[in-house]
């Protein structure tokens, strides 16, 4: 048997030896979750078993590192920052390690071993690692230095756009039975484990993904009564999502989009009860964006709906969109939608993703997301910097986390965040089981590229696990360590100043970090951690 320990930056392939050095140890704050892999191949297809021991042991958990199929790896025009860039099979779900697990002959696995973010001892630890196959036992050491300090709270609003819809789909429950708020709160749970501190609520059905004429599963959280030109609504189920959010660790809430993707020029799927008690669609497709009487509904509901955000004490923790990604072409519908949403929701956020800086300098949006290949033209001339990425973010070298990407890509993301000072991050799909256009539902441990439409891995991040649990990825796991890299930063701040900590992660580097250039090296993002973990020590 062959084995090393690697960091959690390599990306062990079945058919391939790592090509990493062997790390001897790490050091990590307190309340942190670091991880790191014993990767190993036997010469037999047999069953392997892992133990760990030491001081920090009971802090410990373990996964096996499992491939999933790629076809979509990258698009035409990809930078060559990438591992590989043709279809095959890349390693990415996390399965929890319960006793022994299968491996094939003479292929290369992966064992991920994560110690948890519980607050634990101060100190130098020695942690064991004994890999055993039928008949042969590999026993590897690594040192893990545990700092006196805790990484402050989570300042960044991170969100990774929900959709229950996908959940009902897959597990084929019923929206808002017991067994969708069960399985939904373990999901919630993980996604705000790993970071992500706002969540897409759906209001109404989410506009988003969905073909023109097409509908996704209806998963609206506000009931409607309609009763001759009044509406009457029910919010009893978003009180539970908000209550069940919260429990999670949610702190803040993204309402769903209130007008269609790509230039808002329709309503979302809205349905409602009639008088006779039967349940039909009042809004959608064909619903045009000037119509008086959805205009009249979102008056009413608004309304409505700000008494049950005050009541839940939430009104600082929300933000609403008008319609996600519009062109300049769609600007001017665009504007009129925005002041709408502006004068039915007065105070509040809205926030949109869209590029194109004359969207904010003609006062159509207060808050844009622009796409990390966008932000330069955002930096300095808005009040607060967000930023996003999705399936056109390929090239350029711009962080991003397809699977074909090597996950330094993934976590140098943290970094660039606390450079550029960005208060918000947004992805897309934590969760979008779905072909593109939700045409149909996949199963995410066959399709992984939504048919072909994005590269693998940008569409979803967890997998659904049979007990109704979810799988997290190794990509997971590696943007969260780039969330701590900045938590960490901030905590050297609150000691040095912003000032000096620019200038000491950058001061070894030809260039100053931005989306575009950084170190492509794992050992530079490792090395410059440690750094930062020292500095703190020293402080």
């Amino acid at each position: 048997m062959d084995a090393l320990i690697i960091s959690s930056l390599e990306k062990v392939f079945s058919n391939e030896k790592p090509d990493a050095p062997e790390i001897q140890g790490f050091s990590m704050l307190k309340n942190e979750r670091s991880s790191f892999q014993i990767a190993f191949s036997c010469e037999t297809g047999c069953s392997a078993s892992i133990e760990v021991s030491g001081g920090l042991s009971q802090f410990v958990k373990i996964y096996a590192v499992k491939e999933v199929p790629v076809g979509n790896a990258c698009s035409d025009d990809a930078d060559d920052f990438y591992l590989r860039k043709g279809s095959g099979n890349y390693p990415d779900v996390l399965v929890p390690v319960c006793g022994e697990i299968e491996v094939k002959k003479s292929a290369w696995n992966s064992f991920w071993i994560e110690i948890l973010p519980e607050e634990k001892p101060a100190g130098k630890h020695a942690l064991t690692i004994i890999l055993s196959t039928e008949g042969e036992t590999a026993e590897k050491q690594i040192a893990v230095e545990v700092i006196d300090a805790l990484l402050p709270k989570q300042e960044l609003i991170y969100t990774n756009w929900y959709h229950s819809d996908c959940i009902c789909n897959y597990y084929g429950i019923e929206p808002f039975s017991e067994e969708y708020w069960r399985i939904n709160k373990n999901f919630i749970k993980t996604a705000a484990q790993h970071g992500m501190n706002c969540i897409l609520t759906p209001l109404f059905t989410p506009p988003l993904d969905t073909k023109v004429g097409g509908e996704r599963r209806t998963v609206q959280l506000v009931k409607v009564r309609r009763n001759g030109g009044k509406y009457y609504f029910d919010f009893t189920n978003l009180r539970k999502w908000i209550s069940i959010c919260r429990e999670c660790g949610i702190e803040y809430f993204e309402m769903s989009h209130l007008f269609t993707q790509w230039g808002a020029k329709h309503a979302p799927k809205i349905v409602a009860i009639d008088s006779k008690g039967r349940e039909k669609k009042i809004f959608g497709w064909s619903t045009r964006t000037s119509s008086k009487k959805y205009d009249d509904f979102l008056r009413m509901f608004a309304a409505a709906l700000i008494k049950v955000i005050d009541s839940e004490g939430i009104r600082k923790k929300c933000f609403f969109h008008v319609s996600d990604e519009p062109s300049i072409k769609q600007l001017e519908v665009y504007k009129k939608r925005s002041k709408l949403v502006s004068e039915i929701f007065p105070g509040f956020k809205v926030i949109d993703a869209l590029s194109d800086f004359e969207f904010y300098e003609t006062g159509a949006v207060k808050q844009p997301i622009p796409s990390e290949d966008h932000i330069e033209k955002f930096v300095g001339n808005v009040p607060e910097l967000w930023t996003y990425y999705c399936c056109c973010q390929g090239d350029k070298y711009v962080p991003n986390r397809f699977m074909s990407m090597p996950s330094l890509r993934n976590r140098v993301l943290g970094m660039l965040l606390y450079k550029y000072d960005v208060k918000g991050f947004l992805h897309w799909g934590y969760n979008f089981y779905n072909l593109q256009y939700s045409i149909k539902a996949i199963d995410p441990y066959k399709v992984t590229d939504a048919g072909g439409s994005f590269p693998s891995g940008d569409s979803f991040i967890v997998y659904p696990a049979k007990n109704g649990e979810a799988y997290e990825s190794l990509r997971l796991k590696v943007l969260n360590d780039g969330f701590e890299d900045l938590r960490a930063l901030k905590l050297l701040e609150s000691k040095l100043g912003r000032e000096k900590v620019l200038e000491f992660i950058e001061k070894d580097l030809f260039k100053p970090l931005t989306f575009m250039e950084y170190p492509h090296e794992n050992d530079w993002l490792l090395e410059t951690r440690e750094k930062i973990n020292q500095r703190i020590k020293e402080n």
